[in-house]
């Protein structure tokens, strides 16, 4: 868990809780002797908020119902196999409770890969501070001159170490994460990474969403073996999407996200980033709300 708020997980009837991320809280069945052991998981996604490695408070009340939707949405778009326990497997999995229904995911249990599959379509965030500093990105070399913002020619992929628990996430080259995964899974893990990202910017495009950058997560189905993918896919919180009239236009707000920037943005000119940070106040939590909500719409319909 990252540093700040100690999260306070509920109690679920027919499930344990097992894990807590900075976002997301994990259930397995209640009668499973272990996570490894269970055929099921129950993925839900609370309403905290992070930022500069900090769970904020207040929480954004209505964010994870957001997220799960949209992550539903995108799952019943993309050609891939996925994590979700669907129609007839339902049946053997315990119930959803009620107090979760509409911000948890029921999902098989995956043997997750310890990548962070990242697109870049645009060279911005973290890519670009790399870019300054070598003119690579995770090992790629890209044109001199490029600015903050820029479409790349083409997407690339940057992998990503998942970190040991409580650390940062590490961002490693292709050859890399071969050496993590093998050769065979790393480049499934980047073609399918392509695959889907070149699918799903197509798609915000007719909606008038420039999808910037995302990451992905995937596991093996240990019963089929199939590359599967899991955890959330293309959310406000996973992925970095910007409105394309503003972006075309090129003013000074083209490059304002449907995510919490609007969180980060109000730390950064009230709190040095020393100690705990400040209680977010009621308009930013409204307006970041409104910036999920208004994403969902825009994508979704």
């Amino acid at each position: 868990m990252s540093q700040g708020l100690e999260t306070e997980t509920l109690e679920l009837p027919g499930w344990q809780h097992v894990y807590s991320g900075k976002v997301r809280d994990l259930y397995i069945p209640a009668d499973a002797a272990g996570i490894e052991s269970s055929d099921y998981l129950l993925v839900v996604a609370s309403d905290r908020i992070s930022a500069f490695d900090f769970v904020l408070n207040p929480p954004i009340t209505g964010k994870g119902a957001v997220l799960t939707a949209l992550s539903n949405w995108w799952f019943e778009q993309l050609e891939v196999p996925n994590h979700l326990v669907v129609g007839a497997e339902v049946a053997g999995a315990p119930e959803v409770p009620a107090a979760v229904a509409d911000r948890a995911m029921l999902t098989k249990r995956l043997d997750m890969y310890p990548i962070e599959c990242v697109v870049r379509g645009a060279l911005t965030g973290s890519g670009y501070a790399e870019y300054l500093r070598t003119g690579e990105v995770c090992g790629i070399a890209l044109p001199a001159g490029m600015n903050d913002g820029d479409l790349l020619d083409q997407p690339i992929y940057t992998p990503a170490y998942k970190a040991p628990f409580g650390e940062h996430d590490e961002n490693i080259t292709f050859e890399q994460s071969a050496e993590i995964v093998g050769l065979e899974a790393a480049t499934a893990l980047r073609d399918v990474s392509l695959s889907i990202f070149a699918k799903a910017r197509e798609l915000a495009a007719s909606r008038g969403v420039l999808l910037a950058d995302t990451k992905f997560e995937f596991g093996r189905d240990p019963q089929s073996g199939e590359l599967t993918l899991a955890d959330e896919v293309l959310t406000s919180d996973s992925s970095r999407y910007w409105d394309a009239t503003l972006y075309a236009a090129g003013g000074a707000d083209r490059l304002s996200s449907f995510d919490k920037q609007i969180v980060r943005n109000w730390l950064s000119a009230n709190w040095d980033k020393q100690g705990e940070p400040p209680v977010l106040p009621d308009e930013i939590v409204a307006q970041t709300l409104d910036r999920y909500r208004e994403l969902f719409t825009r994508i979704a319909g």
